[in-house]
């Protein structure tokens, strides 16, 4: 029980197929057995690719040469088709079986069509995305999805073709694009309207047909500054394939239905013809989570529920980057606690931090005397300054992802975020091993030199090697990016790891450094019976603790909790509270609460005063007097 085997396939095909046993019988677990070669037909569209960008299409798909005679040089007509539409490819796939293999192999496809050939989406490139999509979606091969190997693939299918279909282009303010298991309706609104609906009917079996539509209330279209347009998709098959790969275990009894709307509309109402019809099936409103891979309860309300149909009214979310948690869990949760959490805390930290770089530099001379305090103040200011890129690369990166959604930009937010983060991690462990050879290694000295090129090393160089490693090896998979942030994979590519082993290794030993420091400064009280030095003892204890705790980044350490519960809205905002907040803390207990910054920073004022005294006194008389002529 639970063995595997593998089987090779047929000479014409490439893949394998698993088999498990369960009950002593031998069952199909996955087979990517696939005749289609995926790589080949996107370089036929490499003409449409901005740069000539081939990217790598499809886990374990086969590279052949390309057959120049088939796709170029012999029809200048349909190499221009191609270039205009990639209808030269529709052929070959439609005639290729809907096998899981190659199932698989189009999602692929149709992923990197969406990623890089999504601008400007005219009528013929949809009618050829539609064409593609359709075939994988057909009623007859549903049973085939649940042996493809990604068991997300219907998933990503779905953020694929909502982000394909969002930037079509309408011609004279509507457009409606028709195949029997997906069909895309668009329409330009403006406040004018009193309404505005998207109708289908579709095939569901070869036996029955399904409906839905989709309604903008007249409330919601007055929020609309210029006109605008909204984009809706039905999917009559698609929630039977996504209970078929066990993405979610319930019954869709209905048609899935997709909408792009513009950001100022937030309510939309949805109405489903149910598959079955019986009294005692009870109805569900939910709408898909897609970082998750889940029904989420909490998108739709039931408005009514009747035998025959459903109306649920559902909040139109925009996908954003707006909770602080996701840079450490795999999950983003729609909150918008966190939301507010994040929005402040970011807006205060940013703010600290420059206070914080401002303060360094004016007591700069003062409180750098000997190495170790040096080392100490450089590590501070070069956290300080590692944090607020980040922050402010934080925001950024929301803006990208919700207002120009391009993707090359994604990516390039994506990269300098995880080097700043993980650059402030390498440099609070530098300011660790520094407190340790301060405390251990009192009588080894290490020259100025040494300790600055150790620590850049250290604090720049380890981060650089990791990001860049990172993006080389998941980025030509399209694994870099997680979908609806820009921000690190998780589900396809666990490329999320390069930032969360990183950081919890270091937060470990930043939590040994701590411990030291605890006994080193509690060792004096040892054996003493004095009460009051115990007392002061303890003081003294949790005040280096407290003092240390936000610049050794010990409150990060949280971020495993959101790792093993991804749903736990307490753990979320515990972790945005103290870590959205960093930049304050480290202001607050890194640089005032210190007992030599605030000396020099008041020796610093009190110099600065007299200065302005002494222009007082040297340059006040000479102008009164100038001024008193000049009246």
């Amino acid at each position: 029980n639970g063995d595997v085997c593998v089987q090779p396939c047929s000479p014409s095909f490439h893949g394998e197929t698993r088999f498990i046993c369960k009950d002593k019988k031998w069952q199909m677990f996955t087979d990517t057995c696939a005749n289609l070669d995926i790589r080949s037909l996107f370089q036929v569209m490499q003409p449409l690719i901005a740069g000539g960008h081939l990217p790598f299409v499809g886990k374990g798909s086969s590279v052949k040469p390309i057959d120049g005679a088939k796709y170029s040089g012999t029809d200048d007509h349909r190499n221009d088709n191609c270039q205009a539409d990639f209808s030269c490819i529709i052929p070959d796939i439609l005639s290729s079986p809907a096998i899981p293999g190659n199932i698989a192999n189009i999602v692929d496809l149709l992923k990197q069509i969406s990623l890089v050939l999504s601008g400007n989406v005219s009528r013929g490139k949809m009618q050829s995305y539609s064409r593609i999509a359709n075939h994988i979606l057909n009623s007859s091969v549903v049973s085939n999805w649940a042996f493809v190997r990604d068991r997300n693939a219907s998933s990503v299918l779905l953020d694929s073709v909502n982000l394909f279909a969002g930037k079509l282009l309408l011609t004279n303010g509507s457009e409606s694009i028709q195949e029997r298991f997906i069909s895309t309706k668009g329409y330009s609104i403006h406040k004018n309207n009193s309404g505005k609906s998207f109708d289908f009917s579709m095939e569901f079996s070869n036996s029955e047909n399904i409906t839905g539509h989709v309604f903008i209330p007249e409330e919601e279209l007055l929020k609309l500054s210029k006109t605008s347009k909204a984009i809706s998709i039905a999917f009559p098959t698609l929630g039977a394939i996504m209970e078929t790969s066990h993405l979610d275990p319930v019954f869709v009894n209905g048609m899935v239905l997709s909408v792009a709307l513009p950001e100022e509309l937030q309510h939309v109402l949805l109405a489903f013809e149910k598959v079955n019809k019986l009294e005692s099936v009870k109805a569900r409103c939910v709408g898909w989570h897609s970082a998750e891979r889940r029904w989420d309860d909490r998108a739709c309300q039931i408005k009514s529920d009747g035998i025959s149909s459903v109306i649920c009214f559902c909040k139109y979310h925009r996908r954003t980057f707006k909770s602080f948690s996701i840079l450490m869990s795999p999950t983003k949760l729609q909150s918008a606690v966190l939301g507010y959490i994040t929005c402040v805390g970011l807006g205060l930290s940013i703010f600290s931090l420059a206070l914080c770089l401002t303060i360094e530099i004016v007591v700069w001379h003062h409180v750098t005397k000997t190495e170790i305090t040096f080392m100490r103040h450089f590590c501070l200011v070069n956290i300080a300054t590692s944090l607020l890129i980040a922050d402010v690369l934080f925001i950024l990166a929301a803006i990208v992802h919700d207002t120009a959604r391009s993707y090359r930009l994604c990516v390039a937010a994506t990269f300098f975020l995880h080097f700043f983060y993980l650059a402030l991690f390498f440099w609070m462990l530098s300011l660790g091993l520094l407190i340790l050879y301060g405390l251990l290694l009192v009588f080894f000295k290490i020259t100025r030199s040494v300790l600055i090129a150790t620590a850049f090393s250290i604090g720049y160089g380890c981060p650089l090697v990791i990001s860049v490693l990172t993006v080389a090896i998941t980025e030509p998979r399209n694994g870099y990016l997680r979908s609806g942030a820009c921000w690190l994979n998780w589900y396809e590519t666990k490329a999320l790891l390069a930032f969360v082993v990183p950081a919890l290794s270091i937060i470990a030993v930043n939590l040994v450094v701590v411990i030291v420091v605890m006994v080193k400064t509690g060792r004096s009280a040892v054996g003493e019976g004095c009460k009051s030095r115990d007392l002061s003892n303890m003081i003294r204890i949790s005040k280096n603790v407290a003092l240390l705790t936000p610049v050794l980044g010990l409150t990060w350490g949280f971020g495993l909790a959101t790792i093993i519960d991804k749903s736990s809205l307490a753990f979320h905002v515990t972790f945005a509270l103290l870590n959205a907040f960093q930049g304050f803390f480290i202001l607050l207990f890194g640089t005032l609460l210190d007992r030599k910054t605030r000396e020099a920073l008041r020796m610093s004022c009190l110099l600065l005063k007299r200065k302005r005294n002494l222009a007082k006194v040297i340059f006040l008389p000479p102008l009164t007097a100038y001024f008193k002529i000049l009246w």
